[in-house]
């Protein structure tokens, strides 16, 4: 673990570049968000917790994706938050999830994945603090974006993203679960943009400086954290203005023509980018 903020860690899984945060209170009292990814890496990060006299007091989910609903006995049997929204979705498509964890990492406790605490009061647009055993001075913000009941944790002047605001990742929509268009919701764009909206102005009102994404880079800095709600931006931008062209003809050549994004350099972003590229498509052609 690297502290970036006083009583603010991170440790960084091998898979994805999958952050753990862990936020520690004057008395040794610890919240774990989205803990992760292999088991031996979750076990590693209890061993580490217990090795500084710290006790892990809860835990909090920032979405229902099977990497971020991850535990181990290791860390406790403390309530472990989300919205219930996201509750609800993880309900709705738990065995898909628990396959793909089984296949990405396989060995974790199918008891404990996904056994989640909803918060008390999270509707979408709320910003409200966590309350004990959750550390002082930690407060949510819950939005729409890349997936049903996504929140965001404030403090001590950083901003735990979940999976958006990454230096690695473009921003990826709400398709759907394992891509069910059906089950998608109307505006993904729309309530993407809203959300960082809504964290850009936790931002301020925060003083945020320091970001942590659920995958890739820490953003240190004003400077640092505004350059990724602008890169956010230009790329929603460019997502848009290409699904509202004719695709080209030519498997790929949409991508470095029409959404000019360094991010998608990467194979499986640019594979994300061109689903979701086509999903708006269909959504403005009604096919």
């Amino acid at each position: 673990m690297r502290q970036v903020a006083a009583g603010v860690w991170v440790a960084t899984a091998e898979i994805w570049t999958s952050n753990t945060v862990v936020v520690v209170d004057d008395d040794g009292a610890a919240l774990v968000v989205d803990p992760g990814i292999t088991p031996t890496e979750v076990d590693g990060l209890a061993a580490a917790v217990a090795a500084r006299g710290w006790r892990v007091a809860a835990g909090l989910a920032t979405h229902p994706h099977w990497d971020h609903v991850l535990w181990s006995a290791a860390l406790g049997d403390v309530p472990r938050f989300a919205t219930p929204t996201a509750i609800a979705a993880l309900a709705g498509d738990v065995e898909r999830g628990w396959q793909e964890a089984s296949s990405a990492a396989p060995g974790h406790d199918r008891a404990l994945f996904g056994a989640l605490t909803p918060l008390g009061s999270a509707p979408v647009g709320a910003d409200v603090p966590l309350v004990p055993p959750a550390p002082r001075g930690c407060r949510v913000v819950v939005h729409e974006a890349h997936a049903p009941g996504h929140l965001a944790l404030v403090t001590r002047g950083v901003l735990v993203a979940g999976d958006m605001l990454s230096d690695q990742e473009v921003p990826l929509l709400d398709v759907g679960p394992g891509g069910d268009r059906a089950r998608a919701p109307l505006d993904p764009l729309g309530g993407y943009r809203r959300a960082l909206a809504a964290l850009e102005d936790a931002v301020a009102r925060y003083d945020v400086a320091v970001l942590v994404p659920g995958h890739g880079a820490v953003a240190v800095g004003r400077d640092a954290v505004a350059a990724r709600f602008t890169a956010d931006r230009a790329y929603l931008h460019a997502l848009e203005q290409a699904a509202a062209q004719p695709p080209s003809g030519h498997a790929g050549c949409d991508v470095p023509r029409t959404v000019p994004d360094e991010r998608l350099a990467d194979r499986w972003v640019a594979g994300e980018h061109a689903a979701q590229l086509d999903f708006l498509r269909a959504r403005l052609t009604g096919r």
